[in-house]
Formats: C-alpha cells, sequence, structure tokens
C-alpha cells in the first residue's frame, strides 16, 4: 500500500468484487453477439504472518502489514483474535506516543472537509497523521467514512496520511474496542497524531471520549438557537468548540455563533482538570482557523502534560476500558446463551403485560443463566 491508501487486497478490501459471464443476445432481447467477460483468475490465499512478522512490519512502518494487521485486530474468529493480542502485547511498549484527538459534529457540519484541511497541514509540516472513524452503523451502511476516504482526497493520497474506515463490529462496544486497538497499532507504526471521527450519534461520543486526549467540537452557525439539536452533554465532553465554514456572507454568524457559545460555555463544567474550553470560528475552504485550532490543541497538550493531567487521563482510560471490556464481554456471554435466548421472550411479554416484576424477571433470568453455566461445569 502506498498514499496513506489500503492495500486492495481481498483481505483488506470492505466490499467482494466478483465477474459473472455474459448473456447471450443484445439489449432488450434483440439478436446480438454473445458478450462473455473474462473469469477473473482466482485470488491465491495468502498465509497468515507469525507474530515477529507482524510486529516487525507495523514497526517499519510498512503499510501492506500495518493494514493486514488492522483486518487481524477486526476479526472476530477465535484464532485471529489469540493472535491479535499476542501481535499488540508485543507493540504496546512502542504505543502511547501520539497526539490523539477526537473529532465529532451534528450533521452537515463538514467534517471530512475540516479533517482533510487540518490533516494535510499537519502532513505537510512533517506530521504522520492517522485517520480513523467510530461508526456502530457501519455493520449496516458500511459507514460514511469510506466515502470520506474518496472525498478526503488530497489527504489520502498524501504520503504521510493513513485513513481506515470504521470496523464492522455491529455493536458500539465492538466497534469501539477495535477503533481502540487499531490506534495503538497506528502508534506503533510511528504515527505522532492520530484524528478519530465520530460518525455515528449518541454514545460514540462518549466512548471516542473514552480513548483521546482532547475532544474536538464542530458546530454550525445561523441554525437557529444554537444550543438546539445537539445535547448539553456531548458539549460537556469538549475542549474546545468549532465553529465551521466560517466564510463568505456566514462569517459574521460564526462570529455571532462563536460569542453565544463563548458566553455559554462559562455555565459548563469543563471537561478536563484545569482547562477551559473555548470557541473558535474556521473555514476550511479559506484555511482562517485551521492553524489557530491546532495551536490551541498543542497548547492543551503542553498544559496538561506539565500539570500531570495528560498522563492521569491515559491511566484512567486504561483502567476504564479494563471494566468496559468485562462488561461487554459478560453482556454478550449471559445474551448469547440458549438458555437465556429461549426464556428471555416470555419473561419479556410477561414484563410488559404488567405480570411479572422486572426485578423478579431479571433474577429468573439470572438464575437461569447460573444453573446452566453449573450445569456445563459438572459436565466438563
Amino acid at each position: 500500500m502506498s498514499n496513506g491508501q489500503h492495500s486492495t487486497s481481498s483481505e483488506d478490501m470492505p466490499f467482494g468484487l466478483s465477474v459473472v459471464e455474459g448473456v447471450t443476445g443484445g439489449h432488450d432481447g434483440l439478436p446480438g453477439q454473445q458478450v462473455r467477460a473474462p473469469a477473473a483468475p482466482p485470488s491465491p490465499r495468502r498465509r497468515l504472518l507469525t507474530v515477529d512478522e507482524y510486529v516487525a512490519g507495523v514497526r517499519r512502518g510498512d503499510r501492506s502489514i500495518l493494514a493486514r494487521a488492522i483486518t487481524l485486530i477486526e476479526s472476530n474468529a477465535p484464532a485471529h483474535m489469540a493472535l491479535a493480542q499476542e501481535v499488540l502485547r508485543a507493540l504496546l511498549p512502542h504505543t502511547g506516543g501520539s497526539l490523539r484527538v477526537g473529532i465529532t459534529g451534528v450533521p452537515g457540519v463538514g467534517k471530512s472537509t475540516f479533517i482533510e484541511a487540518l490533516g494535510t497541514m499537519l502532513c505537510e509540516r512533517g506530521h504522520r497523521t492517522a485517520v480513523l472513524a467510530v461508526d456502530p452503523s457501519s455493520s449496516i451502511s458500511r459507514g460514511s467514512i469510506l466515502g470520506d476516504k474518496t472525498r478526503m482526497e488530497r489527504l489520502s493520497r498524501h504520503p504521510n496520511a493513513y485513513i481506515r474506515p470504521s470496523p464492522t463490529g455491529g455493536s458500539l462496544g465492538g466497534v469501539a474496542r477495535k477503533s481502540r486497538e487499531t490506534l495503538l497499532l497506528c502508534e506503533a507504526a510511528g504515527f505522532d497524531i492520530v484524528l478519530v471521527e465520530t460518525v455515528g450519534v449518541g454514545q460514540s461520543e462518549i466512548a471516542v471520549r473514552g480513548m483521546v486526549d482532547f475532544f474536538l467540537l464542530l458546530m454550525l452557525a445561523g441554525a437557529g438557537d444554537e444550543l438546539q439539536g445537539i445535547k448539553k452533554g456531548i458539549i460537556e465532553l469538549a475542549d474546545a468548540l468549532l465553529i465551521t465554514k466560517a466564510d463568505g456572507d456566514n462569517r459574521t454568524r460564526a462570529l455571532a455563533a462563536q460569542a453565544e457559545y463563548t458566553h455559554a460555555l462559562r455555565y459548563l463544567t469543563p471537561a478536563t482538570e484545569g482547562w477551559r474550553p473555548r470557541a473558535y470560528i474556521c473555514s476550511a475552504q479559506t484555511g482562517e482557523g485551521i492553524a489557530e485550532i491546532w495551536r490551541e490543541i498543542e497548547r492543551f497538550r503542553d498544559e496538561t502534560t506539565a500539570s500531570g493531567v495528560f498522563a492521569a487521563r491515559r491511566r484512567d482510560q486504561a483502567r476504564d476500558w479494563v471494566y468496559t471490556l468485562i462488561e461487554d464481554h459478560l453482556r454478550s456471554r449471559f445474551f448469547g446463551h440458549p438458555v437465556v435466548q429461549e426464556r428471555l421472550p416470555a419473561i419479556e411479554q410477561a414484563v410488559v403485560e404488567g405480570t411479572l416484576p422486572v426485578t423478579t424477571a431479571v433474577q429468573t433470568l439470572i438464575q437461569a443463566f447460573e444453573s446452566a453455566l453449573q450445569g456445563e461445569g459438572k459436565d466438563s
């Protein structure tokens, strides 16, 4: 792989392509010459790399092996998951060296345009920049970052950039786990800045806040009440607010929105201890404000590093991640157990109809689950 794009092997492509034979006859049933598409040659199955080969390839910045390592991380196959954890464990001492920035915003705010402008500026300054996405809807829609990679054409061609679509994990917990571990692989490969975009809505912002150092919220001006359309809780996650599209006739509205947000931020609890979030304006089209917001992010890193807050947040995030994975595993095991799947519909219906108290319903399911586990233990 080169120029910041993924390998086009079947292992890394999100969609499969096949060539089928043509049909006899012309268009609309008219006579015509038979058209036969050439048969696609069978693609050879690549052997699975060893742990040492994955580690060495990622460490030297081999983009093909990095892509394969990320694909390994995203696999739900038990054998792949075990190998992926071995690779991660070997690479862990080489992680943690990047500045992790989360970016979210309301629909239509221009995240892709902004990320391309910021990422290109950083790459031209000599930074190695990775762009990741957390999109729990991607298992159905394939995630808008697949389109973003096309729209971020200039950034994707830069040799210092790497853009990775959101993993398709179904649940937010699965997507967040894969994205977090992908972030670590990118750090081990030498990327010193990782931009994490939230594509979904709701809980995805909270998940990303838990894996980044700085959280940037993009907002639109001139959309009525400036605090409508986005939850107060999401604003409280942000370390800075950035009003986009501050160019042309919209610049005056952007400045007004900046003043309104600046006033509102005084009454909200800061997301980071010792840091007061501010509101800024920018235009990805003209470039205004792009360098300024990056200076703010660097100032955040310097001040929180000096105060110890930066390192403390990293430690807290690592500890919280342990409990998150435990909860996700137990939830998956509980709801995936045949006994729970068999009994849950009837119990749920009884609760809905008001014939069974909720607490009794929960206790019944848990007791059935635990009894089944004990029976499995005796059988083994």
